[in-house]
């Protein structure tokens, strides 16, 4: 999941066009893009593009559980078609338990398979940060977190900076928790300058390197260099090609560790490097 792209949910013409996009999944919003007398009547345009030709998968943002439209959202989603629900402003485990109670109980009455609507839940507050290691254990559908950067730098009174080193830490405890509770990798926040696409593919490649699976967009433009920053480019394929093959040769000589271009490889980089070959196919 290199890239998952948000469309207004109320805006046919660009819901159309998102979903013929190379984005790995659109996201149709019913919260932020949504504004509050218009929240009801988006949900059946919503629900209508569920039949359109598309790309990639097709997730929704409901409103917040904590709001008025939560409920009405979801029961109004979950049909054949969707692939996923984003669930914002998510704090606390129960939250999430709360989510697929209710999602689990749609496709029952619905005639979906058991677990097949997915549930990201979007990280974007201090609360939500620092209850990280209980959401990643909610013991719920949830495959991957989103880490929210434009809320959580709200919350904080913190000033969102080009090189977004304030964020560092709170990535990283993203990347750390989902780890250690056997999740998928998360997804990164959006960028929201529009103006500075190379801002965007510095802080793409950055959350590559950090552990990022992949990043949520909000134009169409930010797609294509989110997918490259994600996906292994050709050097780095051959590179990890030649690894494998040369520590193949030397295992066979009952060799655990060599060197190859003066660096040392042993099983970890060796494991990396299917790695980059996995993520590359």
């Amino acid at each position: 999941m290199r890239t998952l792209l948000f469309a207004p949910g109320n805006h046919p013409r660009r819901v159309e066009k998102a979903l013929t996009l190379a984005a790995d999944g659109v996201i149709l919003d019913l919260e932020d893009a949504v504004a509050i007398t218009e929240k009801t009547a988006a949900r059946p345009a919503v629900t209508e593009a569920f039949g359109k030709p598309r790309a990639g998968k097709l997730y929704v943002r409901v409103n917040a559980l904590t709001t008025e439209w939560c409920y009405s959202d979801i029961v109004a989603v979950v049909q054949r078609g969707l692939d996923g629900i984003v669930l914002p402003k998510v704090e606390h485990a129960h939250e999430l338990r709360a989510a697929d109670w209710l999602i689990g109980n749609l496709e029952r009455e619905r005639g979906l398979a058991p677990g097949q609507v997915d549930l990201i839940p979007i990280v974007e507050t201090a609360l939500g940060i620092g209850n990280l290691a209980e959401i990643c254990r909610s013991g719920t559908r949830t495959k991957r977190l989103a880490f929210g950067a434009g809320d959580f730098t709200l919350d904080m009174a913190m000033q969102w900076s080009r090189s977004e080193a304030e964020l560092l830490p709170h990535r990283a405890a993203c990347v750390l928790q989902s780890r250690a509770a056997g999740m998928e990798s998360p997804m990164d926040t959006v960028w929201a300058d529009l103006r500075d696409l190379d801002g965007f593919i510095a802080s793409a490649r950055h959350a590559a390197a950090l552990g990022f699976q992949g990043k949520m967009c909000i134009h169409p433009d930010q797609v294509e260099p989110a997918n490259a920053a994600f996906t292994p480019d050709a050097a780095a394929v051959e590179r990890a090609r030649r690894i494998l093959s040369a520590f193949e040769t030397a295992e066979a000589q009952g060799l655990a560790s060599i060197q190859l271009d003066g660096q040392f490889i042993d099983y970890p980089i060796v494991q990396r490097a299917r790695r980059v070959l996995e993520a590359a196919r």
